[in-house]
């Protein structure tokens, strides 16, 4: 969390933000952040808590580099993918492609922080599609968030009209 300091491999003090830089919606069971950055940008140094999805509004190429000295990954998105992330050690984020990268991070807080333990994300806890233009009738809680707009909703599920372009993310952990 922004503030908490954690000691680097040769002893030096860093201080933690936050997994992003602007929270766009925050509930009992998940919340979203925006995280954008400029070519060459870096998001510093944090730590998530909670196991989480990117949805990718803008892509690029990036880096993440881990302060235990682990060797960086590599991470190439495009607009409308998503990963899906466990708990991961301090890490930060630099954009080395030649575009803004953007994206919505929806931190899924029922497999962390409202655990004693967190657990593991799979594909089996969550589903990401894209839609435009559409009525879904949606089985379940899920997440809609708009890629062209800061537009973000919980759903209870049940049918739902959506204009534009929306990731919907489904929680099926919270349905067991």
């Amino acid at each position: 969390m922004r503030g908490d300091v954690v000691l680097s491999p040769s002893g030096a003090e860093v201080v933690l933000v936050d997994v992003g830089q602007r929270v766009l919606h925050d509930d009992p069971l998940v919340r979203v952040w925006e995280v954008a950055l400029e070519p060459g940008e870096t998001h510093p140094w944090h730590l998530h808590h909670n196991p989480y999805v990117v949805l990718s509004i803008e892509g690029s190429q990036g880096r993440m580099d881990w302060l235990d000295g682990s060797a960086p990954r590599l991470v190439s998105e495009h607009r409308g993918g998503h990963v899906l992330r466990s708990v991961s050690p301090v890490h930060r984020l630099t954009n080395t492609g030649t575009s803004r990268y953007r994206n919505r991070l929806v931190e899924l807080k029922d497999l962390g922080e409202n655990l004693p333990e967190p657990r593991e994300v799979s594909p089996a806890d969550v589903s990401v599609r894209t839609v435009a233009d559409a009525v879904v009738d949606l089985e379940g809680p899920h997440v809609l968030v708009a890629l062209d707009a800061e537009d973000v909703r919980a759903h209870p599920g049940g049918p739902c009209a959506l204009d534009g372009e929306w990731f919907v993310v489904g929680l099926r952990y919270s349905a067991r």
